[in-house]
């Protein structure tokens, strides 16, 4: 792969899939350009889009996981749904999106427990992500912590975005829930959001040793890379959070800078490209 990753085999394990105005009661524009089905054009418009910005910034390989804000009208049938279809969206694309990521919905209960089930042994995913500000409960509810246990005996990855400007994802109850569960390796995304989260997710990274972070929402990779050297680049992967259409324009701009840092070569593909494919489950 050429451009701003040169010498690199990047696989970017945070790619949102879906219609991202949906819970914001949004409308998007009618991409159907020959009066066809306007679902089906969209979807081929977002797949077109999400390469030409994968090749244009020189990501090879992503993890695809669904947005959590579409519309659940109809409960779990819903989620069921959106499981079906990033599965389906792995399946057409299987080169680039080698793994795929489900929902499951604390709101749900028991029937969460079963949809666990289906995800891991029909339609083969390898992760569940839990977005708790889009999903009614806070990250450290005993609905979560009882899907974490049940995943880890699937063997499904738990992957948490905390976004520590939400009271429902604070960086705190990342650390709580990572604790109660330490053998269980937990992918957290979004952390490195904001000056003081950044900061705070040392002190995190030390109590919860079984937690690894992605690089997405990161304003720079300076803290990010004193990170790595104070806990290890395998607690570091790279993540951009893209969703491609209508809103993504470019690959994150901390490509270049994980190349250009002081970080040693095994280093910079650890966080490039080993550590998730490792987590995941995907050969590397």
């Amino acid at each position: 792969m050429s451009g701003p990753a040169a010498g690199f085999d990047v696989f970017d394990v945070h790619h949102h899939v879906g219609r991202a105005f949906d819970a914001l009661g949004g409308e998007l524009a009618d991409v159907s350009t020959g009066g066809g089905d306007a679902e089906a054009e969209f979807a081929s418009v977002e797949l077109r889009e999400r390469l030409r910005i994968m090749d244009g910034g020189g990501v090879r390989q992503a993890l695809v996981i669904p947005g959590h804000g579409y519309l659940r009208p109809n409960g779990i049938a819903d989620t069921r749904r959106v499981n079906d279809h990033i599965a389906a969206y792995r399946d057409r694309t299987p080169d680039r999106f080698p793994a795929a990521c489900g929902i499951v919905e604390p709101r749900d209960g028991a029937l969460g427990l079963d949809e666990l089930e289906r995800v891991a042994s029909d339609l083969g995913l390898v992760a569940i992500s839990f977005h708790t500000r889009f999903q009614g409960v806070s990250m450290d509810s005993q609905w979560v912590l009882r899907y974490l246990e049940r995943m880890g005996e699937l063997g499904l990855v738990p992957i948490i975005h905390a976004m520590d400007d939400t009271p429902e994802e604070a960086l705190w109850k990342l650390a709580s829930i990572a604790r109660a569960l330490p053998d269980l390796t937990i992918l957290a995304l979004d952390a490195f959001g904001g000056y003081e989260a950044t900061r705070e997710c040392f002190f995190v990274a030390d109590v919860a040793p079984n937690i690894v972070f992605d690089t997405s929402l990161s304003y720079n990779f300076d803290f990010i890379e004193e990170f790595a050297v104070r806990f290890g680049a395998a607690r570091v992967v790279f993540g951009t959070d893209l969703y491609s259409h209508p809103v993504g324009r470019r690959i994150s701009h901390l490509l270049p800078q994980i190349v250009d840092s002081s970080l040693s070569a095994a280093d910079k593909a650890a966080i490039l490209e080993r550590n998730a494919r490792q987590l995941l489950g995907v050969p590397v």
